[in-house]
C-alpha cells in the first residue's frame, strides 16, 4: 500500500499573513513617526511649487585673459555650480547659461540661500605658496605671528614640531629684517625671464629690479590693512600665480609676504572637512594628484631647511591665507587646513576644494525671489488631474470587481501613506524637493498599481472559473500573479533608472518618484494585498461567493467542481443485467 503524499502548505508562505500586516503596520508607523520627529510634516517642495532664488552671475574675465570667456569655460562653471549647490545638500536647482556671458542660478525655497549664492560664485583658486614674512594685519608691524597666520604676544613661546603640515611659529622680524627677508628671498626663488646666456651687464639690472620689486613689496606690506573684509580680499587681486605678493589671513589679525605659488589647487584630487577629536577642533584634509603629490614633497623638502618663518607655507585661497604651517621634515601627498572652522565653514571649503575652481570670475548681478503662483496653478490642475483618475479608477474597481474593490482600495492608501511619508522624509535627507514632473509620477504610479491588483484578481477569479473554492484559489493564482507583477514592476523601475541617469533637471524629478512608487508597489502586494487577501478568503462574504464579493461563481461562469468515482465493470451475461 502506497504512503499517502504529505500535503504542502501554502505558497508564498502565506500560513500567517499576520506576520506580513504588523511589519508593513511598524513601517508605517516608524515613517510616520520619523516624518514628525523630523519636523518635516510635509514633502519639500520645487521651486516650481514653492517658490525660491533665482541668481543672475556675469562672468569677468581677468586683464588681458578676455578670449577666456567663452562657450567650454561657462559649461565648466555650470556643471562646478551644479556640483556645489548639489554638495551643499540642496536638489532640483537649476544653473544654466544665458547669452554669451551669464548663467542663471535656480535655488528651491527652504535651502541656506546665502550658503549658497556665496558657494556658486566662489573662484577658489587656491595655492601653496611659500611665506617670506609675516607680522599683525595692521598697518603698524606686530613681531610675532602663530602657525596658523594669528599674531601672539612677543615673547610667547613658539609650538612644538608639527605634523602633516601644521606647526608654528614665532618670528620676531623688524621692519629692516623684514625687508632683507622679502629681497633675499625673491632673489633666491628668481628666475630669468630673459635668455640662458645673459650679458655682462645682466646681472647689476637684475639685482637692481629684484632691490625695487623687493621695496615695493615692501612698502605694499607696511601699508597694508587687513581690518576690513573688502581689504583682504584686494590685497593680491590681480597677482598672477608666478609673482610674490602680500596678503592677509582670512580673519584679518595677519598679513604676509608670500612667494610664487609652488602647488595650486588644480591639484588637489579631494577634500574632507572632519573633526580632530584630540584637538577639539575642525580641519579639512586634502589629497593632492599625483603631479601635486610631487610637487608638494619638493616645496616642504626646499622649505625645511629655512629658518622661521621661511620655513612656512601658505594655504591660500582667494588671495586670503587659510594657514600657514611650519614645515620641519618632507612632508607626503596630503595636507590639513586648520584654523577656526565651524562644521559649516569647513564643509563648505572642502566642497569648493572637492569640486575645483571656476575657469572664470562672477560678478553678481542680481538675486530676485521667484513666486509660485504659476506653479501653484499647475499644482492645482495636476491634483484636479490626478483626482478626476483615481475617481475613475475607484469606479472601475468598484463596477467589475465589487468587493474586491476594498482590497485593492485599502492597498492604494497603504501605499499612498508609504509615498507621502518617503518623500517628507527624503526632503532632509537627500535634498529631494517635490516638483511638477514628480507629482506626475505620483499620478503615473497610481496606474502601475492599479494593475498589479488586477493581475492578482484576474488570476484568482480564473481559478474559481475552473471549479476550486476561493482559499485553494488564492493560494494557487499567488505563484502565477506574482510573476507576472515582479516582470511589470522590473521593466518599470528599469525605465524610471534609464530616465534619471541620461536626464537633468526635473525629468529626474519624475524619473525618481516613477521607481520609488514602483518599489513600493512591490512592498505593498507582498506585505498587504496578499495578507488581506489570504485572510478575507476566510470570510463567509468572500468564500461563500456572495453576489457583491466579485467571486461569484455563477456569475463568473465557474465550471462544476470535479468529482472522484469508482469505475465498476459492466455485467457481460444479460440475465445478470
Amino acid at each position: 500500500m502506497a504512503a499517502p503524499k504529505k500535503s504542502r502548505g501554502p505558497a508564498g508562505g502565506q500560513g500567517r499573513p499576520g506576520r506580513s500586516l504588523a511589519l508593513i503596520l511598524i513601517a508605517m508607523v516608524a515613517l510616520t513617526g520619523g516624518m514628525f520627529l523630523a519636523d518635516q510634516p510635509t514633502p519639500r517642495l520645487g521651486i516650481d511649487l514653492a517658490g525660491g532664488t533665482s541668481i543672475t552671475l556675469e562672468a569677468k574675465s581677468e586683464p588681458g585673459q578676455e578670449s577666456a570667456i567663452n562657450k567650454t569655460n561657462m559649461d565648466t562653471a555650470v556643471q562646478i555650480m551644479e556640483r556645489r549647490v548639489n554638495g551643499l545638500g540642496v536638489s532640483e536647482a537649476e544653473v544654466q547659461t544665458q547669452g554669451d556671458r551669464n548663467i542663471i542660478v535656480n535655488i528651491p525655497k527652504g535651502t541656506n540661500s546665502a550658503q549658497a549664492r556665496e558657494q556658486v560664485g566662489t573662484t577658489a583658486k587656491l595655492y601653496f605658496r611659500p611665506v617670506l614674512t609675516v607680522a599683525q594685519g595692521t598697518p603698524t608691524p606686530t613681531p610675532s605671528a602663530s602657525s596658523s597666520g594669528k599674531p601672539t604676544p612677543s615673547g610667547s613661546p613658539s609650538a612644538p614640531t608639527a605634523d602633516k603640515g601644521k606647526g608654528s611659529s614665532t618670528p620676531d622680524p623688524s621692519a629692516t629684517t623684514q625687508g632683507r627677508a622679502v629681497t633675499g628671498a625673491l632673489k633666491a626663488d628668481a628666475t630669468p625671464k630673459a635668455s640662458t646666456t645673459p650679458k655682462a651687464d645682466a646681472t647689476p639690472s637684475a639685482s637692481a629690479a629684484d632691490q625695487a620689486a623687493a621695496a615695493e613689496l615692501q612698502k605694499k606690506f607696511a601699508a597694508l590693512d587687513c581690518s576690513s573684509k573688502a581689504s583682504r580680499a584686494a590685497a593680491a587681486r590681480g597677482a598672477k600665480p608666478t609673482d610674490a605678493v602680500v596678503a592677509c589671513s582670512s580673519e584679518g589679525d595677519a598679513k604676509y609676504v608670500l612667494g610664487p605659488a609652488e602647488v595650486s589647487g588644480t591639484e588637489v584630487d579631494n577634500a574632507k572637512a572632519g573633526f580632530d577629536q584630540s584637538r577639539g577642533m575642525w580641519i579639512v584634509n586634502m589629497e593632492f594628484t599625483k603631479q601635486g603629490s610631487k610637487q608638494f614633497q619638493t616645496i616642504t623638502k626646499k622649505l625645511s631647511a629655512q629658518q622661521s618663518p621661511q620655513n612656512q607655507f601658505a594655504i591660500a585661497l582667494d588671495g586670503e591665507v587659510v594657514s600657514a604651517p611650519q614645515v620641519n621634515s618632507t612632508l607626503s601627498g596630503s595636507a590639513e587646513i586648520s584654523g577656526s572652522f565651524t562644521q559649516q565653514s569647513a564643509d563648505d571649503l572642502a566642497n569648493v576644494l572637492s569640486y575645483g575652481a571656476l575657469p572664470l570670475s562672477f560678478k553678481e548681478q542680481s538675486v530676485t525671489t521667484v513666486t509660485a503662483a504659476l506653479g501653484g496653478e499647475q499644482l492645482q490642475a495636476g491634483l484636479i488631474a490626478g483626482a478626476i483618475g483615481l475617481a475613475l479608477v475607484v469606479i472601475y474597481l468598484v463596477a467589475y470587481y465589487r468587493g474586491l474593490a476594498f482590497i485593492a482600495l485599502l492597498s492604494l492608501l497603504v501605499s499612498g501613506i508609504l509615498t507621502y511619508t518617503l518623500m517628507s522624509l527624503l526632503g532632509p535627507a537627500i535634498g529631494f524637493a517635490l516638483n511638477l514632473p514628480a507629482v506626475c509620477g505620483a499620478i503615473v504610479a497610481i496606474g502601475i498599481t492599479a494593475d498589479s491588483f488586477i493581475v492578482y484578481f484576474e488570476r484568482v477569479r480564473d481559478e474559481i472559473r475552473e471549479g476550486r473554492t476561493l482559499r485553494p484559489a488564492v493560494e494557487r493564482a499567488w505563484p502565477r500573479a506574482r510573476r507576472t507583477i515582479l516582470v511589470s514592476d522590473f521593466v518599470s523601475f528599469l525605465a524610471a533608472a534609464v530616465l534619471f541617469v541620461v536626464t537633468v533637471g526635473k525629468v529626474q524629478g519624475f524619473a525618481f518618484t516613477l521607481g520609488l512608487t514602483t518599489l513600493l508597489d512591490v512592498v505593498v502586494v507582498f506585505l498587504f494585498t496578499k495578507p488581506v487577501m489570504t485572510l478575507m478568503a476566510r470570510t463567509k462574504f468572500f468564500a461563500g461567493g456572495h453576489p457583491w464579493s466579485g467571486l461569484d461563481p455563477k456569475r463568473l461562469g465557474a465550471k462544476p467542481p470535479l468529482r472522484r468515482s469508482r469505475r465498476v465493470n459492466a455485467p457481460t451475461d444479460p440475465k445478470e443485467a
